[in-house]
């Protein structure tokens, strides 16, 4: 059976709406197909500790969608951050990116986003 998939301006929004209730900054840095782009979240911890880029990931034995840090375990430049998504957005146009400004690194998706 095939899950139903909410689409990515849907996705975005609510993430939008979850980090504003929380009082943090979160914007739409590059908006994709309204329809079908994938999500990535690029979590900016501020000039003193770099960020982090998100990707979702399906895990299609549990059929679950899981995000890993697509740059790594450790935070990197803001520069860097914005070079690994321009090569993911020439592979994927349809791609959307959300920015997220937390110096703790709370982003929508984490297990404690609630």
């Amino acid at each position: 059976m095939t899950e139903a998939r909410l689409k990515a301006q849907v996705i975005v929004q609510a993430a939008i709406r979850r980090a504003s209730m929380r009082g943090i900054a979160a914007t739409v840095a590059r908006r994709g197909d309204p329809d079908a782009g994938a999500v990535y979240v690029k979590v900016n911890r501020g000039p003193d500790v770099g960020c982090t880029v998100l990707a979702p990931t399906r895990d299609y034995e549990r059929e679950v969608t899981f995000w890993r840090r697509a740059t790594g375990d450790d935070p990197v430049p803001e520069a860097d951050a914005d070079a690994f998504i321009e090569r993911e957005r020439r592979i994927d146009p349809d791609l959307w990116v959300l920015e997220i400004e937390d110096r703790e690194g709370w982003h929508p998706f984490g297990e404690d986003a609630e």
